[in-house]
């Protein structure tokens, strides 16, 4: 089976669904290839921080008042163990209503995808991409789908399912930081309604983000730390958090399922990998989760990938010079949010006394100097480009 695309996108996850979503009702033909069964919901039971920019965008996609259990972050509280360095970001002093979101993965996942399926842009269910190879002036994608091998030509490929398919080919950049994220639920005896918090440690940044009826804790410690700490009874998990966290939400009470992966910062060369291909979200960037940018960033690589895409002229479509100034308006952007997530952890995570006094003088700095502040905060809800 041979088809034709103008733009064939690998993976429909939320980055890859909302690129689509974005380029429907063109004229351009355009298909997601997903590996998953059709109909089949989602099964990821994390919970996923949206940014304010990022509530925006999937407004413009028409999907925002689709989705359900949405905790909002209408402040973050920063500061470091065992410092009087503290700083607070509020929503009602940037003047926006939220600085940003908790909700569940599968409620956007699903809520995505069912948009798609509604929408004039093919989905092919099924398909696992086994290849992805070019022509002078188109991509060829080989897949298996129910048993049997198929190609699909398209001028542009847009890889967004991780990069897997051409790691071996185009090695990645990887810096192992030496951490895992450990992520749960909790629940507390005084949660503070729409507060989040980043508290820096010697092991590695742990945040609470307010969800449901307690928090989600993304808990980062070293490897081995980490999967001693999925072992321990839920009592022990309990006060080694409070030890680590304090008591500002009240006492910790309860502890959920606990999951443990390791974090690394993962960047594919800028170049494009091949002609008439590109990487998106993860495919392009993997970043540490702390100050939670890494889907964010993803999304504006979706928003303006199709803008680039819908300003193309038909004979530009998928060509060097079209993904020359993808990369161009992405690079600010991209390096400054990998800068920002990277120095913070190496910034933060040790315990040298002179450098932790340095970290508390800034933090108190950060609260006390406005426009200090509403610059870091439109960091984090826009990126460097907003």
């Amino acid at each position: 089976m041979n088809a034709q695309f103008d733009i064939a996108i690998i993976g429909g996850g939320p980055v890859g669904a909302a690129l689509a979503l974005a380029l429907r009702n063109s004229k351009l033909k355009a298909c997601v290839l997903e590996a998953r069964p059709a109909d089949s919901a989602s099964s990821d039971a994390r919970a996923l921080a949206l940014s304010y920019g990022s509530r925006l965008l999937l407004d413009r996609l028409g999907v925002w008042n689709s989705l359900h259990g949405i905790s909002p972050i209408r402040a973050i509280h920063i500061s470091q163990k065992q410092s009087f360095g503290r700083a607070v970001l509020r929503a009602g002093e940037l003047n926006v209503p939220e600085l940003g979101y908790v909700l569940p993965y599968p409620s956007l996942q699903d809520t995505l995808t069912g948009a798609l399926q509604h929408s004039d842009v093919a989905s092919i269910y099924g398909a696992s991409v086994t290849q992805l190879t070019n022509k002078e002036d188109h991509a060829v994608i080989g897949y298996q789908q129910d048993g049997a091998e198929r190609t699909l030509h398209t001028r542009l490929a847009v890889v967004a399912d991780g990069g897997k398919l051409l790691a071996h080919q185009f090695p990645p950049d990887v810096h192992d930081y030496g951490q895992s994220a450990l992520i749960t639920h909790i629940t507390c005896s005084a949660p503070q309604t729409s507060t989040a918090f980043e508290r820096f440690t010697p092991q590695g940044p742990l945040a609470l983000l307010p969800f449901r009826n307690g928090y989600e804790l993304v808990w980062t410690a070293p490897h081995q730390a980490a999967q001693d700490m999925l072992a321990w009874e839920d009592a022990k998990f309990l006060r080694e958090l409070h030890r680590h966290f304090g008591d500002r939400v009240g006492e910790f009470l309860s502890v959920g399922k606990r999951t443990c992966f390791p974090l690394v910062l993962r960047r594919a060369p800028q170049q494009s990998p091949m002609p008439h291909v590109v990487l998106l979200g993860n495919a392009a960037q993997t970043m540490h989760p702390v100050a939670g940018q890494g889907f964010n960033m993803g999304l504006r690589d979706a928003w303006e990938l199709a803008q680039e895409i819908l300003d193309a002229k038909p004979e530009q479509l998928g060509t060097e010079a079209m993904l020359a100034a993808y990369r161009s308006d992405r690079r600010t952007d991209r390096e400054a949010g990998i800068r920002f997530t990277d120095g913070l952890v190496r910034l933060f995570s040790n315990d040298l006394p002179l450098v932790s006094a340095g970290r508390a003088a800034a933090l108190t700095a950060l609260d006390c100097l406005p426009l200090v502040k509403k610059f870091v905060a439109k960091r984090m809800m826009f990126g460097a480009n907003g």
